[in-house]
């Protein structure tokens, strides 16, 4: 164990509430990217929400604030969720793979995704989304338990143990590489993953 964490994750089987996942996560040195955090991030939103978005990492912005899609990639996120299918932000659940920024922005590691992956399915099992949408390749082939090209996957439905879970592009990638065809796609996967969780 390294130190300063503490035991295995303690909820035995019961469904935790993210008060208890975020506790037990604590002051979290499980992978070598808290050597470079400001602040752990570890989610935002409805503790019961019906549909939940899973993205990568924290990037600097969300570093800073210790809250999710806080940056540019964030306010599009936002606009999509409030714009686009026309729910408060504050009424979905967000959170990502790993809660410490890697560094340089790169994916995150087999290990850091290792150390972090039991507080993810925590979050899950916690907030019991009817849906949930991957935001970006690492997530959905976290998810999906495979290596997945998100460009071909993306507006397919998939499960994630028994939770439809719809793949999407991340916004980040949408601003690196936007064109209005990218846009339509992610509105139409969101437009989906809403009507399906009866949001």
């Amino acid at each position: 164990m390294v130190p300063g964490t503490r035991g295995p994750i303690s909820w035995n089987g019961d469904r935790p509430t993210l008060e208890e996942v975020r506790t037990e996560l604590g002051d979290c040195q499980r992978c070598g990217l808290h050597e470079g955090r400001s602040k752990i991030v570890f989610g935002d939103g409805h503790a019961n929400a019906g549909l939940m978005f899973i993205g990568e990492g924290p990037g600097e912005h969300e570093d800073r604030q210790g809250l999710p899609f806080v940056g540019r990639a964030g306010e599009l996120l936002t606009q999509m969720i409030e714009k686009g299918i026309g729910l408060p932000r504050r009424d979905v659940y967000i959170c990502n793979i790993v809660k410490c920024r890697p560094p340089r922005n790169r994916n995150p590691l087999p290990p850091e995704v290792s150390a972090c992956r039991p507080f993810l399915d925590g979050q899950i099992r916690a907030v019991a989304p009817r849906v949930i949408v991957t935001l970006g390749k690492p997530a959905a082939s976290l998810l999906l338990d495979r290596e997945v090209a998100i460009t071909r996957l993306r507006g397919s439905w998939q499960e994630y143990q028994g939770i439809p879970l719809m793949p999407t592009l991340h916004p980040a990638y949408l601003l690196r590489k936007y064109t209005p065809e990218n846009r339509r796609a992610v509105w139409q996967d969101l437009q989906a993953a809403f009507e399906r969780a009866g949001a």
